[in-house]
């Protein structure tokens, strides 16, 4: 950052850790008044603390950064090239995956074109996570976003503005060990899911119709067969796998509609998304480093 000439401020935000990061980025922003440290009370996710360090950035340009540095920060100033050229956005697709599973690949490949086709309009890019860029007035619109379920990828997608893809290799990680498993990658994309689309509902809805059907064509079938060939005890096995099969149903469906009405529910006690505990900030500078683009009239604080 200090290579391109302009003024710039880092938000670092600490999600309820167990270790003394937070207390790490107390000092870095003790130290350094271009840093911010917001430090929530617990830990409330990764989205929001996502939304909370977006919320407290002032920046024109504003850059989204796991702190693993999987993200490369050597791209940023490519980044600022496509927003100085008209990019509200600049979405950061990987151009590998190499180090993934087969079975991690593949649900990735088609969570996207799926998610894609359900949701109508609005299109999310595939291929792509957090790390982007935002202008200023992008991000002032996803701020109004008032809702407690947040799958930011989608919002990101759902604001809409013209939008820019580079792609990028992702570098090994810095430190640490991912914290997500297969359960918390299929709870955050039937989060996406449900957030976006009523999609699940209307398969229920199929799903109850053809079921319904095939019972009726059964009970038809139950009746000619008696009045023809006469009735029997024949069918217990099929009579438990039906009853089977109609309880797992109703089990699903009533499974989705719940996680409808959680949402509902979780929405109308108007919680905070997230509590800040602390936020460090020494007086910023007051003269911000000029850059060339300042002149014509573009601001380029960049978060």
């Amino acid at each position: 950052m200090d290579g391109l000439q302009l003024s710039y401020e880092m938000v670092l935000v600490d999600d309820g850790s167990k270790d003394a990061s937070a207390a790490y980025l107390v000092e870095q922003a003790q130290a350094d008044n271009r840093v911010k440290a917001i430090i929530l009370s617990r830990n409330f996710g990764k989205e929001a603390a996502l939304s909370a360090g977006l919320q407290h950035t002032c920046g024109e340009a504003i850059v989204v950064l796991d702190a693993d540095l999987q993200n490369p920060p050597e791209l940023i100033p490519q980044m600022l090239e496509k927003w100085r050229n008209g990019a509200d956005i600049v979405a950061m697709k990987r151009r590998n995956r190499e180090g993934e599973s087969w079975a991690k690949k593949s649900g990735s490949y088609f969570y996207y074109r799926i998610m894609n086709r359900i949701t109508g309009s609005m299109n999310i890019p595939e291929d792509t996570g957090d790390f982007r860029l935002m202008s200023r007035r992008s991000l002032d619109s996803l701020n109004r976003l008032p809702e407690r379920n947040r799958y930011m990828k989608g919002l990101f997608a759902w604001v809409g503005y013209p939008t820019e893809v580079m792609e990028y290799d992702v570098a090994d990680r810095a430190a640490g060990e991912t914290k997500w498993n297969y359960f918390n990658l299929f709870s955050l994309a039937f989060e996406g899911i449900t957030s976006f689309s009523v999609a699940p509902l209307r398969a229920m809805v199929l799903l109850g119709l053809i079921t319904a059907t095939l019972g009726g064509l059964f009970g038809a079938w139950i009746v000619f067969k008696t009045l023809m060939f006469g009735n029997d005890l024949d069918g217990y096995p099929s009579i438990i796998a039906m009853i089977t099969f109609l309880g797992g149903v109703q089990l699903l469906s009533i499974g989705v509609l719940g996680e409808y009405v959680g949402k509902t529910y979780f929405e109308a006690k108007q919680r905070p998304l997230f509590i800040i505990q602390d936020v460090i900030q020494n007086p910023p500078t007051s003269a911000a480093i000029p850059d060339p683009a300042a002149a014509e009239g573009k601001p380029v604080n960049v978060t």
